[in-house]
């Protein structure tokens, strides 16, 4: 899903979707990034992101997903907490 795209999500339903925060400034999964910063996991190459996220219908989708894919979120977001926020809370920077 694109950021794009968030407005044909049916806005009755919670869509949620992986996020992390950075648990360092310059951390391994985003250099460059401050400390706390928020990022959603790109569905493609599991990788921090704030574009081209997986979104799900429900939260035990997005836990599925995440399980399915630890190994590699283990590598590309090391160090950090992937889990499940819904999304709107997360556009408005409260998840």
């Amino acid at each position: 899903m694109r950021r794009s795209d968030v407005e044909m999500l049916d806005a009755s339903k919670i869509w949620w979707v992986p996020s992390v925060r950075a648990p360092a400034r310059d951390w391994a999964g985003a250099p460059g990034c401050k400390r706390g910063a928020r990022f959603l996991i790109d569905e493609n190459d599991c990788r921090p992101a704030r574009d081209n996220y997986a979104c799900f219908d429900s939260r035990g989708s997005c836990l599925e997903w995440i399980m399915a894919h630890r190994a590699e979120l283990t590598r590309t977001a090391p160090d950090a907490a992937v889990a499940p926020v819904p999304l709107a809370k997360w556009l408005l920077g409260l998840a």
